[in-house]
Order: structure tokens, then C-alpha cells, then sequence
């Protein structure tokens, strides 16, 4: 018996999707699950990061471009998207840095940028939710707001007490954080590149690399394989052209390299209404055994 179960991915930005679990997400869809990625913000405030599409007309509507990106990932990620309708804060730069535009996500309430999540988990009723940790992945103010707004709407969304005008409480079971590029996934990269004879993209940034940080896989409770997706991740992350430069070191590294070195996606296991032993492979462990039964 295969039941269908439902995950969300809470997102700040279009592109983020992308570039965090889409592999994952890619192969839960392959495999008759439901998966919806709600962005918080419309990106307007982002950069123009790949240099063929640095042209005024570009920045001058990038939230329609944008919207139009996220759509075509979604597309091909063969996921359901909701936008929940917030400014992008932008990535303050400078010292001292400069305040955030006043009314960005980053300072809206919580008891304001809650609700309208609450009322998308009701509709969508996911048994799983990934979002960001605490420090939002890398501290951008918009991560990190996405972090809080997805811990308060995981605990509000099954609570008949609160918010009762946004439809039928529904608890997920689980909520994750994603985790992208550790220390560890950076040296196996870099050494198998050098030992096929090719130049590493990491070279830099490993030498740069704050040793005294702890890395961040000492975290990872999940890791799920999903290297048959990364094709499909690849091909989502282009379609976000503003923002990924398909030149860039994302696609340094072989695919048949990344199959063979570090065919999985990490997560951090965050929250648990279901049995489940750690380390696990699959979001939905414990869960399936729940629906399955009852």
C-alpha cells in the first residue's frame, strides 16, 4: 500500500527552493507524493548574480521576473507553489550596516507574517515541514524571519484556539532544517575533483575557512538520497537566470561525481510528533507507519 503524504518547504526567496532539497523534493514528487513550496518574499530586492542578465530592463522588474522564474522551477520540479505576499528585506551591506526598508518581512510581526502560513499549512494539511535554522542557513534578515515564522506556524496550525477563522486545525508531524554545503561535503568535492585531475572550485574556500566554526554536519540527524534529482535540481536552479550563473561553481562539480561522492541531501531533524530513529533516510520516517495505521 503506498498512501500519499505531503511535504512543505518554507522559503524566503525564489531560488531558495532550488538551491536547498530540490533534489529531494524532486524525488518524494517521483515517487506519488504531494510537495508544495511556499516563498515568503517575491525576491524584488535581489541582486542580479549571473552576468547575461545584468541589463536595466532586468532590474527594473525583477519581481515580475522573479515570479515568472519561481514559476518555471516549480514547473519542473513538478511541485505546488504559494507565495505568502512579503517584501524582500534585502541583504543589508556596510559598516555600520543600514536599516532594513521599513515594512520588509524582516520587520513585520510575527503575530502579523504567522497567520497567512497557518492558513496555508490548513489548506495544504503537510505532514512534514523544512524550513531554515535558527540562523536562517546563512543570517539574512529574510532567513531568518522565515525560521521564526515557520516555528510559530508549526505550533499555531493544530491549535483550535488559535486563528480559528483560517480553516480546520492541522498538526504536522515533523518539522526539519535544511542544511546545505558542510566542511565535510566540501572536501570530498575538492578531493575527488583533484583526484580525477581537475581543478577544484573550492580551493578558496576551503583556505578561508574558519576552522574554529563548528561544521554544520554535526547537526545532521537526515540525509536523504536523491541523486537520480540532481539533474532536475540543476535544471531548477537555472531557471532562476537572475540569480544563478550557470558558469558558476554550482556546476563545477560532475554529476556523475556527485552521484558517486555525496548522493544525498541533509537535514536536521527539529521537531517530532512520531517515533523515529535517528540517523533516518527519509523525511517521512515515522510518519508513513502513523498514516499507514492510524
Amino acid at each position: 500500500m503506498v498512501e500519499t503524504l505531503r511535504l512543505m518547504a518554507v522559503h524566503a526567496h525564489p531560488d531558495d527552493e532550488s538551491s536547498k532539497g530540490a533534489a529531494t523534493m524532486a524525488r518524494y514528487v517521483a515517487e506519488g507524493h504531494e510537495v508544495m513550496v511556499v516563498t515568503c518574499t517575491g525576491g524584488e530586492a535581489g541582486s542580479i548574480l549571473n552576468p547575461a542578465m545584468d541589463r536595466p530592463e532586468v532590474l527594473e522588474n525583477m519581481g515580475p521576473i522573479r515570479r515568472e522564474e519561481m514559476r518555471r522551477a516549480a514547473e519542473i520540479l513538478g511541485i505546488e507553489h504559494r507565495w505568502l505576499g512579503f517584501v524582500d528585506s534585502g541583504l543589508p551591506e556596510g559598516d555600520p550596516l543600514p536599516p532594513l526598508p521599513e515594512g520588509c518581512f524582516a520587520l513585520v510581526p510575527l503575530d502579523e507574517s504567522t497567520p497567512p502560513l497557518v492558513e496555508v499549512i490548513r489548506e495544504f494539511r503537510p505532514h512534514v515541514i523544512v524550513t531554515y535554522d535558527e540562523n536562517g542557513g546563512y543570517p539574512h534578515p529574510d532567513h531568518i524571519r522565515c525560521h521564526e515564522v515557520s516555528i510559530a506556524a508549526f505550533e499555531a496550525a493544530g491549535d483550535p484556539d488559535r486563528y480559528p477563522e483560517l480553516g480546520e486545525p492541522w498538526q504536522p508531524l515533523k518539522l526539519y532544517y535544511s542544511h546545505g554545503f558542510s566542511r565535510k561535503k566540501l572536501v570530498a568535492f575538492h578531493d575527488a575533483m583533484l583526484a580525477r585531475g581537475l581543478e577544484s572550485p573550492y580551493d578558496e574556500w576551503l583556505k578561508h575557512w574558519d576552522d574554529g566554526k563548528p561544521d554544520v554536519i554535526e547537526r545532521v540527524t537526515t540525509q536523504v538520497e536523491c541523486a537520480d534529482y540532481f539533474p532536475q535540481r540543476d535544471e531548477a536552479l537555472k531557471a532562476h537566470a537572475t540569480q544563478i550563473d550557470p558558469t558558476s561553481r554550482w556546476f563545477a562539480v560532475p554529476l556523475d561525481l556527485q552521484r558517486e561522492v555525496w548522493p544525498t541531501e541533509e537535514y536536521e531533524l527539529a521537531r517530532s510528533l512520531v517515533d523515529s530513529t535517528v540517523p533516518e533516510d527519509d523525511l517521512f520516517a515515522g510518519v508513513r507507519e502513523k498514516v499507514i495505521t492510524g
